[in-house]
């Protein structure tokens, strides 16, 4: 249903941008970059948080990590990345295939700026091996993100 869901996403909002698909796992920010040929900060991997009592979504470069004290300032509370299970019931997506598109629940996204580096980013597709190639204002124009600076 995931891949389903992002399949939708795009047929109802950008019908130009077309799924990828491979027959290898991509669920990790190194097997992603390894099977489509990029530098793993391409890779836009997309993090489950709980702030206070609201889920988001921060997407960010692959090779990034989040800054706790950047989140807080930002958030104005500290962060916790869901669990895996908490995870899939909210976004509706199964770890490794987390993304902002076609999302079970409306959450809030954000982008952060680490992802402007690059001219085009791949985030995952709803599904462990499929993913999209997409210019990062792009995604954050489809999603609705705000940008925010919480990365390293």
């Amino acid at each position: 249903m995931s891949l389903q869901s992002v399949r939708q996403f795009f047929a109802d909002n950008a019908p130009d941008i077309d799924i990828i698909e491979l027959n290898q796992s991509t669920a990790t920010v190194a097997l992603a970059a390894a099977a489509h040929n990029v530098e793993p900060g391409q890779i836009a991997k997309t993090l489950s948080l709980k702030v206070k009592n609201e889920v988001i979504l921060v997407v960010a470069k692959g090779d990034a990590r989040l800054d706790n004290k950047k989140l807080k300032n930002t958030f104005g509370a500290k962060a916790r990345m869901l669990s895996s299970d908490e995870v899939v019931t909210i976004t509706g997506h199964p770890v490794g295939g987390v993304c902002p598109f076609g999302l079970e629940n409306p959450l809030q996204v954000y982008c952060d700026v680490s992802l402007k580096r690059y001219q085009e980013v791949l985030p995952a597709a709803g599904a462990i091996h499929s993913a999209i190639r997409i210019s990062p204002d792009r995604m954050a124009e489809l999603t609705r993100a705000k940008w925010i600076d919480v990365c390293l």
